[in-house]
């Protein structure tokens, strides 16, 4: 049985826990909850919890190395497990998507944001990549934007999406394309 890596992208600490750019710590700690266990351990820069899905046992990490040098905890993690970059799975925040929007990518580049740049700089491009959509700031100022709080209406909408996460990683576990699109095709 091969072993998957799944990654969420964030930033350590509660000053960042409800940003944007976090959701992909928001998206493993959602699917991590329908086990009923959040005892996460600490290894390779990250925080991590392995689980039996699919008939795939899989390892989730949080890297603890903030968003810029996140392709360091997953080399650490690739490498000892001997992990292939095809059974990686990263969910990460995307801003060239609305809110509420969940996208399915294999590959490609890093779109500039930095964690995926890390990411494919350490290890390579070709890992499935799961692009939340927190919509692009009206301002030009992203730094700023991916790291401010989501507003109560928005964290309603964004919890509609995160729901379906645990069953969207079933479809990319089972190589369901088709049902995770299905999945995440309505809009909210």
């Amino acid at each position: 049985m091969s072993m998957k890596l799944v990654v969420g992208l964030g930033n350590p600490g509660e000053k960042y826990a409800l940003t944007r750019h976090n959701i992909g710590f928001m998206a493993v700690d959602v699917i991590i909850n329908e086990f009923n266990s959040q005892n996460w351990q600490q290894k390779f820069n990250s925080l991590i919890r392995s689980h039996l899905i699919e008939n795939s046992k899989v390892l989730f990490i949080k890297p603890l190395t903030y968003m810029n040098l996140s392709g360091l905890a997953v080399q650490l993690a690739m490498n000892f497990y001997r992990i292939s970059r095809e059974n990686v799975v990263v969910f990460h925040d995307d801003i060239d998507i609305q809110l509420g929007t969940v996208r399915l990518k294999k590959g490609g580049g890093h779109g500039g944001h930095n964690g995926l740049k890390s990411i494919i700089d350490k290890v390579g491009q070709d890992f499935i990549r799961v692009r939340i959509g927190v919509s692009r700031p009206e301002n030009k100022d992203v730094s700023h934007y991916v790291l401010s709080e989501f507003s109560a209406p928005e964290i309603t909408l964004l919890n509609k999406s995160l729901s379906k996460c645990h069953t969207g990683l079933s479809y990319i576990l089972k190589g369901s394309t088709e049902d995770f699109h299905k999945l995440f095709s309505n809009k909210y």
